[in-house]
């Protein structure tokens, strides 16, 4: 069955980024299933071949690593985990490139950390990369760098889920294909007979996280939470997302055509510039200023930019230009931005009118701390 918003949603997906749960490429046992693969790789072809473009996020190193060394377990040891991902990675990029030669196409791999995201020139460099591959008719295969990226130094995306939705911003794909081992959200227990699937979800608010059940698994990291959590990244930005069954032999076909497929989470609000895009999601905030009630209002009500006076606190040791979080008084961030002044300089002046900084800095380089246009509320 088709409906008439879904149409429109895949009409207008010129651009589809693909992410590939561990659980969809993976048998029981935790070895790769090529004729999981291979399925996969037919449907992007087509997809392709009708036009469109394509990026695919896989998961599924870490698990064939696991399998190649007859290892039943994803090891906790960090320096493991990614030897495993090293192994695993290699023949998991061999047998997506040998089943795409099979329909005439090249698979490039791509090979991510937080950190390329993180930094502005990395960042579009990356971007510059996948667009051309995309030019050249490739496919790019996107993995994190499991066997650099460290936790300690916050250097992960935390799952290959939140990974897919920066890439769907970085490159503005108006629609984001997450395939999962599950037919989507549901408002109970998927084992539940009497839990329904919820088709379309046009919010994503504490109700919507509240149906989710996840329960942990020895090979894949991400589950409902972390898809629902990437969503949100890509709907803030003005995209649509699909979560669906990844074992559904012609789900990306069904989804092309409009059909009723997984749960369609729509786009929230108008779409973002990728400069907004790479503040809001990508870059890593390095401090935070906490603001007064009155700051608040005129940055989420009124769209102002943010003055000294309305700073409560300044936290954490940034420099001038550097993305810094904004903190409401109940301790949330109401949003994110790109200060006009180092930690130390906003430590001086915070709480004071912009006609006195000069007083205290002994010159007026800004009147803003941060400009409207250099911030993204929410």
């Amino acid at each position: 069955m088709t409906d008439l918003l879904r149409q429109e949603v895949a009409a207008s997906a010129g651009t589809i980024v693909v992410k590939v749960g561990t659980r969809v490429l993976t048998r029981a046992d935790g070895t790769l299933d090529m004729e999981r693969i291979a399925r996969l790789a037919e449907e992007v072809s087509t997809i392709i071949d009708a036009g469109r473009k394509v990026v695919l996020v896989s998961s599924g190193a870490v698990g064939a690593g696991m399998s190649q060394l007859r290892i039943r377990e994803r090891p906790r040891d960090v320096a493991k985990l990614q030897a495993v991902a090293a192994v695993g990675q290699t023949n998991l990029i061999e047998s997506y490139d040998r089943t795409f030669r099979k329909h005439g196409r090249h698979a490039a791999q791509v090979l991510l950390t937080a950190e390329d995201l993180d930094d502005r020139t990395r960042y579009l460099n990356v971007r510059n990369t996948l667009l051309a591959l995309l030019e050249f008719g490739a496919v790019p295969i996107i993995n994190e760098n499991d066997t650099v990226a460290v936790d300690e130094l916050v250097a992960t995306f935390g799952d290959n889920d939140r990974l897919a939705a920066l890439v769907t911003n970085l490159i503005r794909a108006p629609l984001l294909i997450i395939l999962s081992d599950v037919d989507g959200l549901y408002d109970g227990d998927p084992n539940d007979p009497n839990s329904k699937l919820i088709s379309h979800i046009s919010r994503l608010d504490e109700a919507t996280f509240a149906h989710v059940r996840d329960k942990a698994t020895g090979v894949s990291k991400g589950g409902m939470a972390s898809k629902l959590n990437a969503a949100r990244i890509a709907t803030s930005a003005g995209e649509n997302v699909v979560i669906a069954s990844g074992r559904d032999d012609r789900v990306l076909e069904r989804i092309i055509a409009g059909e009723t497929v997984g749960t369609l989470l729509i786009a929230q609000g108008r779409l973002l510039s990728p400069w907004k895009r790479w503040i809001g999601f990508s870059a890593q905030p390095r401090g935070k200023l906490v603001l007064d009630s009155g700051a608040c209002r005129a940055i989420v009500d009124q769209g102002r930019s943010l003055l000294a006076i309305g700073i409560a606190d300044v936290e954490g040791d940034f420099k001038k230009g550097d993305v810094v979080s904004l903190i409401g008084s109940d301790g949330h961030q109401i949003a994110r931005g790109l200060s006009n002044y180092a930690a130390d300089e906003l430590k001086k002046i915070k709480g004071l009118k912009s006609d006195q900084i000069a007083d205290v800095l002994g010159h007026l380089p800004y009147g803003e701390v941060i400009h409207r246009d250099n911030l993204l509320v929410g």
